[in-house]
């Protein structure tokens, strides 16, 4: 299994985890894991959310690099759009077995 990891700094982690579960929820099977915490799993792979203190943590699993990608793709996407009124940063690290 891949895995990469985002760490976008803001301050609406837990705004931004609600919109990408509430919205991503229709395409995927979506569901929140403990306060602050939550799991998109889509065909390709699964993105796991927590929120915290001025950070949104996002990691993102996926069996290969292709499928990675796109759920990077769809996560990134998404979120940028929810933040019209704040410019937000996603820069994915690593892609490790």
């Amino acid at each position: 299994m891949l895995l990469s990891t985002a760490h976008v700094a803001t301050d609406r982690p837990e705004r931004y985890a609600k919109q990408l579960v509430s919205h991503l929820g229709h395409k995927a099977a979506a569901e929140h894991t403990g306060p602050g915490c939550a799991t998109i799993t889509f065909r390709s792979g699964a993105c796991s959310l927590r929120s915290s203190q001025g950070v949104l943590v996002l990691v993102v699993e996926a069996a290969d690099l292709d499928a990675l990608g796109g759920v990077q793709d769809v996560v990134t996407r998404h979120l940028l759009r929810f933040a019209a009124h704040e410019e937000l940063h996603v820069d994915w690290t690593g892609s490790r077995r």
